[in-house]
């Protein structure tokens, strides 16, 4: 059994909405007897996890499944097929016989490939319009999200938006969600020992710059949560930072010349290596970080590869996708998908 599926313990301490599975079962957040009347926004409120949804009006339709990924897609051909199209290629062969579809969610990404490559790519709402035109019932929505941000609040939109057309959908978690409470699966552990197989061997002056998005989302305190595991790891000299959130480089900076470092080795973790990577983080502008780095004395290197080059990150990937087709071809609810932990009187185990 996956350590996602043993799930959380009944000896947590929560009341009043919802209650625990039948003994034996695993355990998963689910309405009390008590609660006779539950509105659409308890309803709401209480799915996190993988999200699940079936119509009651389009129960008796014949099951047809399919898979969306949605990705936020990058216009940088090369590494586009390095990561994206290698990770869709491995839900592929995870499901082979299942119609896979991807989808980008940037519309601006979408434009400038179909004007330069003459590649047609869809949005989500258009893939599931189109899925729904061919006969599919069923759809498994999964997200090459790396934190739930402001992207993947896009994904859970769409499923919200577009569920009462299909008699059942699902949609995933991105790649870093549960953090390990409670017994929960713990992504981001997970996530860092990926990025071990990666990182360079290094001395007492050598540091690697973990290079993230950043965002204004409340997410971004993921990228805190992932620096507190590094520590914990022993992973000296080893930083995240960001391009458009906090910690930033002139956060970072003082670290570095504080511990000796030397030299430094920026290196992505998003799911491309595209324009943040190639320009912001190893351009030779006076503004990139590569320029900015070394006006401060420290060799750098770059290391130009996004997550999905990552063997052991496109597993986790193809672990998200089977998650929502798990939950797509489930009838119970006691899966990963619907850990939770409680909060006070609204949410019980």
């Amino acid at each position: 059994m996956k350590k996602w599926q043993k799930m959380l313990i009944a000896s947590l301490a929560c009341t009043a909405a919802f209650g625990l599975a039948q003994p034996g079962a695993e355990a998963a957040y689910q309405l009390n007897p008590e609660v006779k009347t539950a509105t659409p926004a308890l309803l709401t409120a209480a799915q996190i996890g993988v999200l699940r949804h079936e119509t009651v009006e389009l129960q008796n339709l014949a099951n047809k499944d399919a898979i969306v990924v949605m990705s936020f897609g990058t216009t940088f051909k090369d590494t586009r097929e390095k990561t994206i199209e290698a990770t869709v290629k491995a839900i592929q062969a995870k499901f082979p016989g299942v119609k896979v579809v991807t989808a980008f969610t940037s519309h601006i990404i979408i434009d400038r490939i179909k004007k330069n490559e003459g590649i047609s790519y869809p949005t989500p709402e258009e893939a599931l319009a189109q899925l729904r035109a061919e006969g599919y019932t069923r759809v498994a929505l999964t997200s090459l999200d790396v934190i739930p941000g402001m992207e993947y609040g896009y994904n859970t939109a769409v499923f919200h938006n577009c569920k009462e057309g299909f008699k059942k959908m699902t949609c995933s978690t991105p790649l870093m969600y549960w953090q390990g409470q409670e017994d929960q699966a713990d992504d981001v552990e997970e996530f860092i020992k990926a990025i071990k197989t990666q990182l360079p061997k290094m001395g007492k002056e050598d540091a690697v710059l973990l290079l993230a998005h950043g965002t204004p989302h409340m997410s971004n305190a993921y990228y805190s949560v992932i620096q507190a595991k590094l520590d914990e790891a022993g992973m000296k000299n080893v930083f995240v930072y960001t391009v458009e959130g906090w910690p930033n480089l002139e956060t970072v900076l003082p670290k570095l010349k504080k511990n000796g470092v030397k030299h430094v080795t920026l290196m992505p973790i998003m799911m491309v290596a595209g324009d943040h990577a190639t320009n912001d983080m190893a351009g030779n502008e006076p503004d990139s970080h590569k320029s900015i780095l070394e006006k401060e004395g420290f060799k750098v290197d770059a290391y130009l590869h996004g997550l999905g080059e990552n063997a052991k990150i496109r597993a986790m990937y193809v672990e998200r996708a089977e998650d929502a087709w798990n939950a797509l071809q489930s009838e119970d609810k006691g899966e990963r998908a619907n850990a939770m932990h409680d909060d006070k009187d609204d949410f019980r185990s």
